[in-house]
């Protein structure tokens, strides 16, 4: 009896925490400024014990802010590449204004080839390995098609790529499809679409998600810890971005209403996006509670690339769950090390 009036105690210590301790500290991996472009900075974080000379770029999405990838010491993904030996390169995308509205889906492309040019060159290395979360993958994967630089190993956590169907927002993505949804209007009014808009479309499309993290907050009120990763990640989740009107027109009738990525229509700077272009060492991952973006719209990816060596890989969790454990999934691990040149002693 003592024990659960202790517990319940504890549960409600640990709610109270949210309204009387300070917002926990976020992205706190060591990272220096090494190239910057209208909004956009690349970020470099050296490893104290560098043991690859294949360096990491990676590419987050352009809805959230990118330091879900660094949240805290102890669970982040950015922390946990540096101690393996890697050093790591972060291309973020930073936050739009009103005068942005004409940034396009090719533009981004562009500061990411440019990105990785200036990378090569900082980290004196003859290739890379492009990582791509969400729709960060989405965009390496267009980048990827058309890249000239040495991109060696590229790794992607849930990009949504084939929009053949969704099991998500049936009916308006049916709409979409029979094109009696008319977004034109949309972006006229909006040339930027404000970050409130973002995140309203998100939730409507994970209500239920969003209500089960609170009743997770209930459960691990108890445990200080706990809390502070849950305040971290709810105040990340809220974290959106302006998105830039063309760009968001060009993904949602080409990307997803046409299927051009999937379906190697898709044509960026000129360039026809040809998927079996793609011929760098491809490991594609999907997680099993992925209600975000679902296997269907990831796995097709596999049969159209042409590498050589690919992998698929179908963990258990959720959409940012391996972005939060603090550390390299052993799959992972094992993967980008034998791809990976060694330093020479």
């Amino acid at each position: 009896m003592k024990r659960k009036q202790k517990k319940k105690e504890n549960r409600w210590s640990g709610i109270q925490s949210l309204l009387t301790d300070p917002q926990p500290k976020r992205g706190q991996t060591p990272k220096k400024e090494v190239w910057k472009i209208n909004k956009a900075t690349l970020w470099y974080y050296p490893s104290p014990h560098k043991k690859y000379n294949t360096p990491l770029f990676l590419i987050y999405s352009l809805i959230n802010e990118s330091y879900i990838l660094d949240l805290s010491p102890g669970i982040s993904m950015i922390e946990s590449y540096v101690k393996e030996g890697y050093d790591v390169y972060l291309l973020d995308f930073g936050k739009l204004g009103y005068e942005d509205g004409d940034v396009s889906l090719d533009d981004y492309i562009s500061i990411i080839q440019k990105g990785v040019k200036r990378a090569l060159i900082h980290a004196d290395s003859k290739d890379i390995s492009l990582v791509g979360y969400c729709l960060g993958g989405t965009l390496a994967v267009i980048y990827a098609a058309i890249a000239q630089e040495p991109v060696k190993n590229l790794i992607l956590f849930a990009p949504p790529i084939n929009f053949s169907e969704t099991p998500i927002m049936k009916k308006w993505f049916a709409s979409l499809k029979n094109k009696e949804i008319n977004i034109e209007d949309l972006f006229d009014q909006h040339t930027v679409v404000p970050a409130r808009m973002v995140e309203l479309v998100l939730r409507l499309a994970i209500s239920p998600v969003t209500f089960s993290s609170y009743l997770s907050l209930l459960h691990h009120a108890n445990d200080r810890e706990a809390v502070k990763k849950w305040r971290l990640f709810h105040r990340w989740v809220k974290s959106h971005v302006p998105f830039a009107g063309v760009t968001l027109k060009q993904l949602i009738n080409e990307v997803v209403r046409d299927n051009k990525l999937i379906n190697n229509k898709l044509v960026i700077k000129g360039e026809p996006v040809l998927l079996s272009n793609i011929e760098a060492n491809a490991l594609v991952i999907s997680t099993e509670g992925d209600q975000l973006v679902p296997e269907i719209l990831t796995l097709p990816l596999l049969e159209q690339l042409g590498s050589l060596d690919k992998t698929y890989k179908r963990e258990k969790g959720g959409h940012v769950t391996l972005a939060m454990t603090g550390k390299i999934p052993k799959f992972l691990q094992t993967w980008l090390a034998a791809r990976s040149e060694l330093v020479e002693k």
